[in-house]
């Protein structure tokens, strides 16, 4: 297996900056996800690794060995860099089957047939799809075929895997399975994981850290999933990791109100930001599951404006003054705890974590209006 490291890489297409000076080192083993909005540049980073594109300048390291740089005419072609790539569309030949797709990359390296026929039916067995080599791509699921291409991937051993949005075309279902699968997949093989994707859940379910990257090609943050989802580095990369609230504060006569209501904040504010909500410009940050819902006349109120099942949950939104604050409640929970609540009830909130920020960062782009 093999560690990445790119050292100020950048590339532009029309004189269009798209990655720019970006300088980060994946380790040997790890499952590294980089995630962000589409178009923000994250499969550009995973096609100059690959070898698919150039960089216009900087270094590319894989393992030990320089791949590519530009300043040094250093430029390894996508076969000699010991890598397997999946794409979101599967790429699978419709006229072939499970076994004469995945034996494809040895036969076009010209592996002995004995050694050939071991490896591929260990790969086909690595995905779950034993019994099933006989079979055409059309007469698999989707979920199979998306196996077929993995398989084929891995078959020539390769030291990194780099994954393109390969769960997309799934449905739910089919997603969750698949991440878990491949979680096992890497657990087992040891293989170096590239994965690229819009999903936060599928983020947090495989990765063992994330890079959160924003729509200008700007790395925001890097962490396990866990710190990049509790205590994330900044308002875009709290927004970008799940529904979320945003709540201006005000300062009057000694206490926090949510701005444009007469609605007291009983949440504590940090001491380190007193000066911020004084000068008006603090912004709460909350998730819509840490907030409950009670009928309690001392906790803040408010107008429920809508109320949505969805199964697990009810979504709701309750006006607090000229603010909407979303809150999302377990549904079981809700009935066993008589919490079950109507449009135009009035009704008091309870938060249970915050996270802080300006709010001139904010407004620049996650949504206070």
């Amino acid at each position: 297996m093999a560690s990445v490291r790119l050292e100020k890489v950048s590339k532009s297409y029309d004189k269009h900056p798209v990655i720019k000076d970006l300088s980060i080192t994946i380790n040997d083993g790890e499952c590294f996800t980089f995630l962000g909005p589409s178009g923000c540049g994250k499969t550009v980073i995973l096609r100059l690794i690959a070898g698919f594109e150039q960089p216009d300048s900087g270094k590319i390291i894989i393992g030990d060995t320089l791949v590519c740089c530009p300043d040094e005419h250093v430029f390894l072609p996508p076969e000699k860099r010991s890598i397997g790539v999946v794409f979101q569309d599967y790429a699978v030949w419709p006229h072939k089957t499970v076994y004469e797709n995945v034996v494809y990359p040895l036969k076009m390296q010209k592996v002995q047939k004995e050694e050939a026929d071991g490896r591929t039916m260990k790969s086909i067995a690595m995905v779950n799809l034993q019994t099933l080599e006989k079979r055409l791509p059309f007469q698999l699921s989707g979920g199979q075929q998306q196996r077929v291409a993995l398989a084929r991937a891995l078959v020539s051993g390769p030291a990194i895997m780099l994954l393109d949005e390969p769960l997309s075309n799934l449905d739910a279902n089919l997603r969750e399975e698949m991440r878990f699968e491949m979680k096992e997949l890497q657990k087992n093989t040891g293989v170096t994981i590239l994965y690229v994707t819009h999903d936060q859940e599928v983020a947090l379910a495989i990765s063992d850290r994330v890079a959160v990257m924003d729509k200008n090609g700007n790395i925001r943050q890097i962490g396990p999933p866990d710190e990049i989802y509790e205590k994330p580095a900044d308002s875009f990369v709290f927004k970008f990791m799940g529904v979320s609230n945003f709540i201006p504060l005000d300062y009057r006569d000694g206490k926090v109100y949510v701005r444009g209501s007469d609605s007291v904040m009983e949440y504590p504010v940090p001491k380190d930001q007193t000066d911020a909500l004084r000068e008006g410009s603090l912004v709460a940050g909350c998730r819509p599951q840490d907030i409950q819902l009670s009928t309690n006349e001392t906790h803040l109120r408010g107008l429920l404006k809508r109320a949505v099942y969805l199964g697990s949950t009810i979504d709701y939104r309750i006006a607090v003054g000229e603010t909407e604050i979303r809150v999302q409640q377990d549904i079981q929970e809700a009935l066993a705890e008589n919490r079950i609540y109507a449009e135009g009830d009035k009704i008091g909130l309870r938060f249970l974590d915050m996270k802080w920020f300006a709010r001139q960062e904010v407004d620049a782009g996650e949504g206070v209006s």
